[in-house]
């Protein structure tokens, strides 16, 4: 049993004397919802942001520890943060995913449609939709941005 303690505060020792990015980082990706945006605090000041792919999610410099990601189209990128220096003070994967807790996909034949049933079903505009349909909701949002002008 006192080996075992011995085992258990070493091994705490180890920890704390690591710098706080060589501990183990969880590798699980950065999720935003498609069309949001999301702040990102980094722990060192940004000068440079790299996004894998630009289609997929775009990031901006709040200010040198604040981010501002944004999901653009459903996938999986890449995102890599550099200080002044160059020197690395992020890479990790960005998922840009769909919320699917108040849509409503509807299928018409081959073509689809998606509502926003968020008090009540609407027409709303979604990546991968009937190019009609999302014209049409589309319209319907100018025609009242128009009208309350």
């Amino acid at each position: 049993m006192p080996f075992l303690r011995f085992l258990v505060a070493l091994a705490l020792v180890t920890a704390a004397a690591l710098p706080a990015g060589a501990m183990a980082a969880s590798t699980d990706p950065i999720t935003v919802k498609a069309n949001m945006a999301r702040i990102l605090r980094i722990s060192a000041p940004a000068a440079t942001v790299i996004i894998g792919n630009p289609g997929v999610a775009d990031v901006t410099i709040q200010d040198p520890q604040t981010l501002v990601l944004t999901g653009k189209s459903y996938g999986q990128t890449n995102l890599i943060v550099l200080d002044s220096a160059g020197n690395p003070v992020a890479d990790t994967i960005v998922s840009v995913v769909q919320a699917p807790s108040d849509m409503v996909t509807m299928y018409v034949g081959t073509a689809r449609n998606t509502l926003s049933c968020e008090p009540i079903c609407q027409q709303t505009v979604t990546l991968g939709d009937d190019q009609t349909f999302s014209a049409t909701a589309a319209g319907s949002a100018a025609l009242l941005q128009s009208t309350a002008k």
